[in-house]
């Protein structure tokens, strides 16, 4: 049986191990790529939208969650805020391709671009990113 020994040739240990002999894994890269444009749909039907509307900031994370028991969509995307709030939802129009992703497993989120208080309805405009 051969055994795995550290010698000062060897690329493989030497990169696994770092200073001192502690064992460092490389780290995976991380990053967020943009992938889309579009605004929450459905803001109208939030309950106290109005009384929510100053805690939406511009730039603020927005979590998606798939809801495929939804009888009008079954592509249908959740948007919450950081607090966990429904905010509405990825437009139906928009969400074909981005249910089929978060269905694979992909971490897809939202940062808010804009937004406008037009009467009873609030307006958000959002950026749509895949974390990879």
């Amino acid at each position: 049986m051969s055994e795995l020994k550290k010698s000062e040739d060897s690329d493989l240990i030497s990169l696994l191990h770092g200073k001192g002999g502690e064992l460092t894994l490389p780290k995976p890269f991380e990053r967020d790529i943009f992938l889309f444009d579009t605004c929450v749909a459905g803001t109208t039907h939030i309950p106290g939208i109005k009384e929510l509307e100053p805690h939406i900031n511009i730039g603020d994370r927005l979590e998606f969650f798939r809801e495929p028991s939804n009888p009008y969509d079954s592509r249908a995307i959740v948007i919450r805020n950081s607090d966990g709030v429904k905010i509405g939802y990825v437009p139906k129009v928009d969400n074909a391709v981005f249910a089929r992703l978060m269905d694979a497993g992909k971490l897809l989120f939202g940062k808010v671009a804009e937004k406008q208080l037009k009467g009873g309805w609030l307006k958000i405009d959002i950026k749509i990113f895949l974390q990879e």
